[in-house]
């Protein structure tokens, strides 16, 4: 035998000190009887041992603090040998193999009975050593523990199996390997689910079977697999003169009180759609199949998907597991935090407080982003870090808190195996307890575990607790009796007027409605007092609106429509803070008002990583003025720089990832397209984009939506009609999507362009059509799966217009067609929308022809007299047909936006012969690239592009804030002052003034450029 026993792996351990000297005296002497008794090599390695200084210290760590693990290892001499010698991964493997094992089929459930326990034993003091050696870290000994258990269940359950198909009860697909196709499932929940079993751990299990699936000739599957499962308890749980395996847990399963230990698949489904709880929903975080047919539970486990996991954002939940939280500390005292008697798992800052953190959060955000999924406590901790819910630091704190914590529970429960969570009651228990834990004093432990559990308090409070706002704590306290006999509280009226608002008492009524439940999102007991709560803030935050009651009956009416009571005031309960940008959205934004009214969960895109992520560092030197402004500064890089369409195409393709066809694709398109237009509207609001800067990503929520929707719609089609030989198609924007110009209301100026091969007389599928009846009706379905309304809303509304002859030409369009009716047909007002003209996406080149094609049209030669006459007169007709109005029509008005876009376009279609480069999409860049080429003077070409900015900033603000025209008299000062900031004018009517003086210099600059052809 090697002289040094352990010398491969005990050189590099940490074994802590010995806690109790008498025990360690006692363990000693059994263990050296227990190895004379065994003789041989047992009886050589214990004397060895003993005269091995890191052998010693090893075995000291164990005798001295562990009485479990001594019995463990004065049980098995031999085994002890096999851990010292060749070392814990080695011998936990033994074990492993062990438990898993390759028995006759013939094999007694007595004999693997002792199998199991033996293994068990084996596989404890295995992982208990490289624990206490500090040889494993803590995830490799959960882990460890949890394989360890799902070894034994699986042996067991295959045991079960065969023995049901040797009865001929069972019919199994494949006896040599039972579990696969046998309909049963065994699913492993909580720290079994997550790979982190501790070392008294209950096994938590839910069993299912799938009667369509399990082989049972009878039809009897109900009593075969609640016999299995009592069968099963037993095998785990039964105490014989070997121990036992695992104590397990089955009240997890749904309604745990009245259904058997074994549910159909049919009836778990039913009851989580009908019945499930929130903490329901987060212990199936953690599920996972741990034994009998994998695949099933798999299936089982993706059906059950949108119940764990909800699209929307959903505080409700967060709420209720706090509910939970709440209760434990009521019924364990967890209220205070102390050394003697504390509870790791449920106190105050201990390990329940952490997983509770990462489950909430796993609930509320993991619905959207499949990333925020993973069943282990670290892993979805550093998963929210990645997704930019959680900061490193804080991270880092908690997981740091974690390991100690668990590595404390390990040692409490290894002294005697016991289920026991808390520290000793007396200073004596706890001296010990340090010193298992390898401090050489209580104090010195203290220093290590009290700040780790005010860590994690610190910020489990700042997730779940303490949410008021100043602007709470220093109102006047309001009342709003619910009945409706009962006069107005005098003081509340008082209070009213003071905050502002000029109809007090109608507010109050208000109020007082909100209280009796009158609205729907009222309707039950919990929205009721969600609401109670929050009135007083909701008041304070309408308060500071210019017009606080217009605001308030706006956010009224956004109440009477929502049906999502609970979680929309759990949602304002969690984040205040959305509460002042609901009353900036009622106060300023009407037909933003009336969309979120529509869709009140868009608020959720608020709360999302990139809205949030763009804060302001803390700087103590930094003024308001200059953080707000370094704030717009970050929002415009976000837009202009980190998340442009690429990064948008990739983020909506994750998105779309699970859907399962068109209509999937279509919802889950219109989700995504709505929550960021609402942001990007949030930020226009604010002022921290321009709807000029605003523009662009817009155009490209536009863009990814239509890239990814024509290969999906192309798909379908095909599936029944299949492909035109050599058939490729290209979808054109035109308009304010072609120039990356869209405002919040823009529809989408589109051409659907197509190229097959020569000859080609159908497509291939089992109903072929020819090429142009088969695009035809491509297009269309194109058309109706961008411009249907569906659950999620419309997307947007489709003018196809701009094709060759209008309307009364075909839908969808064939390259030649396009091109010989460019060459040859075409009127200059279509040479004047092709300069706009972009190519979204293409198939097999057909882009690249495209905008060959259109190069060529657009550098023609053109006569400067009848290109002028022609731009002139369509002016004119528009002007007649849609009138003129004052600067508030900024589109038709004289000098207006469409006197910019038609100089641009001119200058365009002259220069561009002997000029490409003014080919560029929106007016400004064309005005600098005729100032450079030096067909423009740069001082006119500054003043248009000024008016561009101006006119294109008042229509988007218009267009995202106002549903219908703008009428200045009847105009609140909310919106003028949101108008006066998007158009970078601090007073209204300083915007007004420059509006006038715009629209008469660029009057004068169309009528100079095109001449008397203006006239």
């Amino acid at each position: 035998m090697d002289a040094n026993p352990g010398a491969a792996w005990t050189a590099a351990a940490r074994p802590p000190g010995v806690g109790d000297d008498e025990i360690l005296r006692v363990h000693r002497d059994r263990w050296a009887e227990a190895a004379a008794r065994a003789g041989g090599d047992s009886a050589a390695f214990a004397r060895d041992a003993g005269n091995d200084p890191e052998a010693r210290a090893l075995l000291d760590a164990i005798f001295g603090n562990s009485p479990y693990l001594s019995r463990c290892l004065i049980a098995d001499p031999a085994f002890g040998r096999l851990l010292f010698q060749q070392g814990p991964d080695a011998a936990f493997g033994a074990a492993l193999d062990a438990a898993r094992g390759a028995p006759a089929p013939a094999e007694r459930t007595d004999a693997l009975m002792r199998r199991l326990r033996e293994a068990k034993r084996q596989a404890a003091l295995a992982i208990g050593l490289a624990d206490i050696a500090g040889v494993w870290p803590l995830r490799k000994i959960t882990e460890s523990l949890s394989a360890f258990a799902e070894a034994t269940l699986r042996a067991s359950c295959r045991h079960l199996l065969r023995a049901m198909h040797d009865a001929g009860n069972f019919a199994l697909p494949a006896p040599d390997d039972p579990e696969r196709g046998s309909g049963l499932i065994v699913l492993g929940m909580g720290k079994l689910g997550a790979g982190e079993l501790n070392y008294s751990s209950d096994v938590d299990l839910i069993v299912l079977f799938d009667p369509e699936i399990a082989p049972c000739p009878g039809g009897d599957a109900q009593r075969l697999f609640v016999r299995l499962v009592r069968r099963l308890l037993r095998i785990m749980e039964e105490r014989t003169a070997d121990g036992y395996v695992f104590r397990t847990d089955l009240r997890l399963r749904p309604d745990p009180s009245s259904t058997p230990p074994a549910l159909s698949v049919r009836a778990a489904e039913v009851y989580y759609e009908t019945a499930g709880r929130n903490w329901e929903r987060a212990a199936m975080i953690k599920a996972r199949p741990v034994a009998g047919d994998d695949a099933a539970g798999e299936a089982f486990l993706e059906s059950l998907a949108p119940f764990v996991w909800r699209r929307r954002l959903d505080y409700a939940a967060v709420q209720d597991i706090q509910t939970i939280k709440r209760q434990i500390d009521a019924q364990r005292g967890g209220g205070g935090i102390a050394l003697e008697g504390f509870n790791v798992k449920l106190g105050r800052g201990g390990i329940r407080e952490i997983e509770f953190f990462a489950q909430a959060q796993q609930l509320v955000w993991g619905g959207r982003d499949t990333a925020l999924r993973p069943r282990g406590t670290i892993a979805a901790l550093d998963a929210l870090v990645a997704a930019g819910r959680l900061s490193r630091r804080a991270a880092d704190e908690l997981g740091d808190a974690y390991e100690f914590h668990r590595g404390l529970e390990h040692r409490l429960q290894m002294v005697n195996d016991g289920q026991t969570h808390s520290l000793p009651d007396t200073a004596d228990g706890v001296a010990r307890a340090a010193a298992f834990m390898g401090f050489d004093s209580t104090a010195r432990f203290a220093d290590a575990f009290m700040p780790r559990l005010r860590a994690v308090e610190r910020h489990y409070v700042g997730l779940f607790e303490d949410k008021s706002t100043d602007a709470e704590a220093d109102a006047a306290p309001l009342v709003f009796p619910a009945d409706a006999d009962a006069a107005d509280d005098p003081g509340t009226l008082r209070a009213l007027s003071e905050m502002g608002y000029a109809d007090a008492a109608r507010i109050s009524r208000r109020a007082r409605e909100w209280a009796r439940g009158g609205d729907a999102a009222a309707r039950d007991e919990r929205a009721q007092a969600l609401l109670g709560e929050l009135t007083p803030a909701i008041l304070s935050a309408f308060s500071a609106s210019p017009d606080p009651d217009a605001a308030l009956s706006r956010f009224d009416t956004f109440l009477a429509r929502s049906t999502a009571g609970v979680r929309l005031f759990s949602l304002l309960s969690a984040h205040p803070e959305l509460l002042d940008l609901v009353a900036e959205v009622m106060g300023s934004a009407p037909r933003l008002a009336a969309r979120l009214t529509r869709r009140p969960d868009l608020l959720d895109s608020v709360l999302s990583r990139d809205f949030s992520d763009l804060e302001v560092p803390d700087d103590a030197g930094m003024g308001a003025e200059v953080a707000e402004a370094a704030r717009r500064g970050l929002v415009r890089l976000f837009y202009s720089r980190e998340f442009g369409a690429a990064e948008m195409r990739a983020e909506l393709a994750e998105a779309l990832s699970p859907a399962r066809d068109t209509q999937d694709i279509m919802d889950t398109q219109r989700r995504w397209a709505n929550d960021r237009m609402f942001q990007i509207g949030v930020h226009v609001l604010r002022g921290l984009l321009s709807p000029v800067e605003a523009a662009r990503p817009l155009s490209d929520i536009a863009d990814a939506c239509l890239s990814t929707l024509l290969p999906a719609v192309e798909a379908e089609f095909a599936a029944r009609h299949g492909r035109v030989p050599g058939g490729r198609a290209a979808l054109v924007a035109f308009g304010k999507l072609g120039s990356r110009e869209m405002t919040a209301r823009s529809d989408l100026d589109l051409l659907f362009l197509y190229d097959h091969e020569p000859g080609a007389a159908q497509s291939d599928g089992p109903r072929p059509l020819a090429p142009s009846a088969y695009y035809a009706r491509l297009c269309r379905r194109l058309i109706g799966a961008i411009g249907a309304p569906t659950a999620e809303g419309a997307l947007y509304e489709v003018d196809m217009r701009l094709r060759p002859s209008g309307n009364a030409g075909p839908i969808a369009c064939s390259l030649d067609a396009f091109v010989n009716y460019h060459r040859a047909e075409a009127w200059t007002w279509e040479h004047q929308a092709l300069t706009r003209a972009r190519v979204i996406c293409a198939e097999g080149g057909l882009g690249e022809r495209f905008d060959e094609e259109r190069r060529a049209v657009l550098t023609r030669p053109r006569d400067r007299g009848a290109l002028a006459a022609d731009v002139a007169a369509m002016r004119a007709r528009i002007r007649r047909e849609h009138g003129g109005g004052g600067v508030w029509n900024v589109k038709n008005t004289r000098g207006g936006l469409l006197d910019v876009e038609f100089i641009a376009q001119f200058l365009q279609l002259l220069h561009a012969a002997e000029t490409p480069e003014i080919l560029a999409a929106d007016p400004v860049s064309v005005f600098g690239a005729a100032a450079a080429q030096g067909v423009l003077d740069s001082a006119a070409a500054s003043e248009l592009a000024d008016a561009a900015r101006l006119w294109r900033n008042v229509q988007g603000i218009l267009r995202l804030a106002l549903e219908g025209d703008f009428v200045e008299r009847e105009a609140n000062a909310a919106f003028k002052s949101v108008a006066g900031r998007s158009c970078g004018r601090v007073v209204f009517d300083a915007l007004i003034d420059s509006m006038e003086e715009t629209a008469e210099r660029t009057a004068r600059h169309f009528d100079a450029l095109l001449g008397g052809a203006a006239a």
